[in-house]
């Protein structure tokens, strides 16, 4: 027991020195079952939920994490209106479309649309309490972090659980995580990708570059976060100054 209590005090005050998280806000309950640490909280984006869990798991003697922290949605939504909103814009992804896509509710799963004759693979997405979760197989890692991207921006969402198999089976390096944060950002309209650099080292990435506002370079963040695989966020981008018209 006095290992157990010594290790939930190491944890929170190991979250206690995360600047980001505000403890007395957003609290996150802790406790020990059998060898695993369980966390469970509401947070206000996704930022904090991931440093949450890096600094947890940086602790000496935790080694496995129940992960029940979830993020604060900007508004709540029905699990139908949720799940209708994942699989309508998984299926409007056009590098999505060589994929099966189900819905499932319970024991009901309804195809709601079929693979390409010449792919392989599936997504299929339940909704429970918020939670997304995308189980199946697609044929690269960067399907799979697209997906779970484009899961994280859907309103009402609090949380998404990328269980999503790679077949071929695909070695992940800091390459394609790079390339993964790169098209997300490439997806939202929000970024301008064309002065944004973007590099990654065992699951810390770095934005590095200039865009045209705050809300561009917050956006920018908060994409790669949504990025499955990414622990921290350095944003180093900076505010372009405005061009001057040449008379």
């Amino acid at each position: 027991m006095d290992t157990v209590d010594s290790l939930l005090t190491a944890v929170r005050e190991a979250l206690a020195r995360e600047p980001r998280l505000d403890l007395r806000r957003y609290p996150i309950r802790l406790w020990w079952e059998w060898n695993d640490l369980g966390m469970a909280g509401e947070l206000p984006d996704v930022a904090s939920k991931k440093l949450a869990l890096e600094r947890a798991a940086a602790v000496p003697g935790v080694d496995h994490i129940i992960d029940q922290l979830h993020v604060i949605p900007d508004r709540r939504l029905p699990d139908d209106a949720v799940l209708e909103h994942v699989c309508r814009d998984l299926s409007a992804e056009p590098a999505l479309l060589p994929f099966a896509l189900r819905a499932r509710k319970g024991e009901e799963v309804r195809t709601w649309r079929d693979a390409s004759p010449d792919a392989r693979g599936a997504i299929e997405v339940r909704v429970e309490d918020g939670v997304v979760t995308l189980d199946g197989d697609v044929t690269g890692l960067g399907h799979k972090r697209l997906a779970g991207v484009l899961a994280w921006w859907v309103p009402g969402v609090r949380d998404v659980v990328n269980g999503m198999g790679v077949s071929p089976r695909e070695q992940d390096n800091d390459g394609e995580m790079a390339d993964g944060v790169r098209l997300a950002l490439e997806k939202d309209p929000l970024v301008s990708t064309e002065s944004v650099s973007i590099s990654s080292r065992s699951g810390v990435v770095t934005l590095t570059g200039a865009v045209n506002s705050e809300a561009e370079r917050e956006a920018a963040e908060r994409d790669a976060w949504c990025v499955w695989g990414v622990d921290r966020v350095e944003n180093q981008l900076v505010i372009a100054a405005p061009s001057l018209p040449s008379w």
